[in-house]
């Protein structure tokens, strides 16, 4: 099945860019504030999608000291 039949469009074009970006495993993860710069939303519109895609199961959300880290799971 594929993302865009499950998540909404800002989710499916933040989970493209996360995997343009190789954030595929835990030591390559990347923060919001690097994904925004990709995407080209606001800041807290690319939050609700990561918030999104943590709930569905497409991607983990890493607590780090300064900022936290986004990979995808699968």
């Amino acid at each position: 099945m594929a993302i865009e039949d499950e998540v909404s469009a800002n989710a499916a074009k933040v989970y493209r860019a996360m995997r343009e970006l190789g954030y595929l495993v835990e030591e390559k993860m990347g923060t919001a504030e690097r994904i925004t710069q990709v995407v080209k939303l606001p800041k807290n519109m690319v939050l609700n999608a990561l918030q999104e895609l943590q709930t569905k199961g497409w991607a983990r959300r890493k607590v780090r000291e300064k900022a936290a880290g986004y990979f995808l799971l699968r």
